[in-house]
């Protein structure tokens, strides 16, 4: 099975949509999960 590969608006899409769940309230490690992607991706991409 291939790697899943982002674009850079996909990459920018998620950030953001990480950002407004965290400002929600949720945590980082939820706000991760909801879009899919590890807490070290978000990380390395902060």
């Amino acid at each position: 099975m291939p790697k899943k590969r982002f674009g850079a608006e996909q990459i920018v899409t998620l950030l953001r949509q990480i950002e407004v769940s965290m400002a929600q309230g949720k945590s980082t490690p939820e706000a991760c999960r909801a879009a899919e992607i590890s807490q070290q991706n978000y990380a390395m991409n902060c």
